[in-house]
This record gives structure tokens, sequence and C-alpha cells, in this order.
């Protein structure tokens, strides 16, 4: 996409991430007095007066970080947001002054050649204003003061922000189709996410819990845009040590919400845990299509299984995503990746399929000949029609008498009659038994 870039940069625990939270208008970014909180790049696309950006926040730079294993990677996304971006919103904090690392930033940011505003945060009274002045010395212009807590100085920011950013053609957000990658910590989905996308967006690293906030990006496949949002891992709520990771499950929930279709990431050496089924439980609740990939497939040879066996314990324990496409994959070595894509599109094709009533009552009178409907006690149910209602979710609306009395079982049997004959792989079948209007 060509919508314009902003970046904000700068050391832990400046106010980055509510200033982001600030501009999107929601809680995007986790706020927390922990530094080093934002590990990986998180963006959002917002709109000001007609003008659409994307505002990304930035994982802090600190050389003294106690997690080697993921200060380079860090780096990496520091760089390739700069890379990437319009305009540059350099944070400083103007109760702890200019500092060493702030200077360090600076040349660093200098290095992109890309347009900078030095933002000196936490401004909220006259003195701290004049305090803003220190800032001159960094050789970056005016410094603009802010408080991003209590929304001062933001709306001058955000209109110095368009002032300078290139003017974006608002396009049309309806051809965008959005899919969440989930499941649990370190199952390789930030790996699968960097394979589809080709981009090593999201920070890959064996620790569990690496990615802590939901992080987007695009990809154009055959001429349609699809939002990847690669998610936090979730854990079991019991096992969660901190607030942060509390956040992090609420997020993923929310990119499962979010999203069209939800890929569930599984272990090939872990298959299948309760966690795992209970991830594929938020999905069924939110009525998303669903496609199952296992990774780390590249180790099934070493633990003596193979596709059949695997194909039916997922089946069994995932019942409720019927007809999902099980994908076999390695992110390290690129075995089945390929796959990912067009199978999307297929499940994309089921999702927001419509069938005509014609069809779908003829298939009805069908089911209802070879399988009447049992009877209640001296109560003897009757449905008259079915009508689709809506796509995204398949949505049927099923004229009735006594529809209470209609049990779940003759429910079931309806619904695996249509997917028999429609379809539907990958997408759940939404029946609504109502009353019949009179």
């Amino acid at each position: 996409m060509n919508i314009p870039i902003i970046t904000i940069v700068g050391r832990p625990n400046v106010g980055k991430s509510t200033l982001f939270n600030r501009i999107a208008g929601r809680r995007i970014s986790i706020v927390s007095d922990i530094p080093g909180t934002t590990r990986d790049r998180v963006s959002f696309n917002s709109e000001w007066n007609d003008n659409k950006f994307c505002i990304i926040d930035t994982a802090g730079l600190n050389d003294n970080s106690h997690e080697d294993k993921l200060l380079k990677e860090v780096k990496f996304q520091f760089s390739e947001a700069l890379n990437n971006s319009n305009l540059i919103l350099f944070i400083v904090n103007v109760n702890e002054g200019l500092t060493p690392e702030d200077n360090e930033i600076a040349r660093i940011i200098r290095k992109s050649g890309k347009p900078i505003l030095l933002v000196v945060n936490k401004v909220d009274s006259n003195e701290k204003e004049s305090g803003s002045m220190e800032f001159y010395s960094l050789g970056m212009g005016d410094p603009l003061p802010i408080s991003a807590y209590h929304n001062i100085g933001i709306t001058d920011l955000i209109e110095k922000c368009i002032s300078i950013i290139p003017k974006f053609k608002n396009d049309d957000d309806q051809n965008q189709l959005r899919v969440s990658i989930v499941g649990r910590p370190n199952v390789g989905k930030s790996s699968i996410f960097n394979s589809i996308t080709n981009s090593k967006r999201s920070i890959v690293s064996t620790i569990p819990g690496t990615t802590r906030d939901s992080i987007d990006s695009y990809l154009n496949f055959k001429g349609k845009d699809i939002l990847f949002i690669d998610t936090a891992g979730l854990r079991r709520r019991g096992k969660t040590e901190k607030g942060l990771e509390k956040f992090s499950i609420l997020r993923t929930i929310n990119s499962i919400e979010r999203s069209h279709i939800s890929i569930l990431v599984l272990d090939t050496s872990e298959l299948i845990t309760d966690q795992d089924t209970h991830i594929g439980g938020f999905i069924e609740q939110a009525e998303r299509g669903y496609i199952i990939v296992i990774n780390k497939w590249d180790l099934s040879k070493n633990l003596g299984i193979n596709i059949n066996t695997i194909t039916e314990r997922i089946f069994d324990r995932f019942k409720f995503m019927r007809g999902a496409p099980i994908i076999f994959t390695s992110a390290n070595t690129g075995y089945g990746i390929d796959y990912i894509a067009p199978t999307i599109m297929k499940v994309w094709s089921e999702f927001s399929k419509k069938i005509n009533d014609v069809d779908l009552n003829s298939e009805l009178v069908k089911c209802i000949s070879s399988n009447p409907i049992p009877r209640s006690g001296n109560q003897k149910p009757k449905i008259y029609k079915i009508t689709q209602v809506r796509t995204a979710p398949p949505t049927f609306s099923v004229e009735s008498r006594q529809p209470k009395l209609i049990h779940f079982s003759y429910r079931r049997y309806l619904e695996n009659h249509f997917r028999k004959e429609f379809g539907f792989d990958g997408t759940p079948v939404v029946m609504n038994f109502n009353s019949k209007i009179k």
C-alpha cells in the first residue's frame, strides 16, 4: 500500500506507546512502566480530516537491555521501520532531559535522510515547556512540546505531520481481507508470518511470549489485499505471570474478532494441547473462518509421526472446526508456506458464499423427507423454509414452528447435509431457528 507512514522512535519509556494510542484513538500498543514493553513494530491506519496515514510504534532502543538475544532483532525492526517511513517522530522525555541515548538515536535517524519532527513529551506545565529548550542542541529544529498522557498538543502535532507527509487518496477497505495468525507461544507464528509476507517484521525468538502485541502486514495475492495480523501467543490465563501477558491475550482475542479468517498454528512436536483447543474455541466463538497449520513438520520423521495420524487427531480434537483445511509447513525450510495464501482465498470464497433460496429449500425438502423431524413428547416441530440472510460467515434463518423443540442433533444433521451439498470448508455455518412470522 502507498499510504504514508509515520514512525514513532525513541528510547524506552519516553511515552511512544502512549502517543501511538492517543493518535490511533484506541489502546493498541501495550502501555507499561516497564522499559522495552513494545518489542515489535505495531501499526495502525488512522485518518485526520480526510488525510489517511499509517502510524507505527517501534520498540525502544536500549543498549543496556538484559535481553541480549532480542536486542539485535529489535534494532533490525527499528532500521526497517525507518527505511519504510515518510516521517519520523523522535520522542524525548522532558522530565529526564537530554540523555546520551537520545544523542545516539538522533545520530541513527539522521542517517535515514527522512523528515524528522522532534517531539518533547510529558510537557504538562509552563515550567516544563521552558525545559524543552534543552533539546535544541540536537539540531533538529523547533521541539514540539506535548503531553501524550494528558492530550496536550496532540492536535498541533498531527496537523504538523499532515503538512509534511504526502497526500494519500483514500482507498476502499472493502476489498481488504483480514487474517489473524494465532496459537500458543513459540509454535512458530512469527516465522510463518514473516515467510508469508516476505518481511522479517515480527521478532523471531525461542523465548516464549516474544511477540507481545498484534502486528499487521499487507500482502497482495492475485489482486486481493490481505492484511495479516501476527498475534501474541495465547497462554492459559492461570499461567500469566504479569498484567502484560493478560493484555496480550485480550489483544489476540480482539485480533481474532477483527479478522475474517484465523490461522491456528500448531507445533508438530507438541500435538495437541488443551491450550490449542482453547484457542480454537475462541475462533469458534467469534464465528471466523479457520485454517489449521501444522508447523515444524521437518521434525516429523524424527518423531515418528505421519500426516494420517495427525489428521485423525486434529479432526477428533477440533470437531467444532468442521472442514478445516490442514496445511503442513516448516517455516525454517519454507515447506508448505506457498499453500497458505491460496488456501486463504479458498476459505474466503466459502466464507463469503451465497446460496440462492431455491437450491436451499430443495435440499431442505430432501433432508426432511429422508429423516423427518423427531417429535418432542406430544409436540411436533415443523420447518417451513430456509433463507440465507448474510455471508461472512454464512448465516441462515430457518423458519419453523416450535423451534425450541428441534433437538440439537437434528440441527447438526441439517448443517452436515448443507455442508456436504454446498461446501463451506473452513467456515462456520450459523443456523438460526426462528418462529414463523404470521
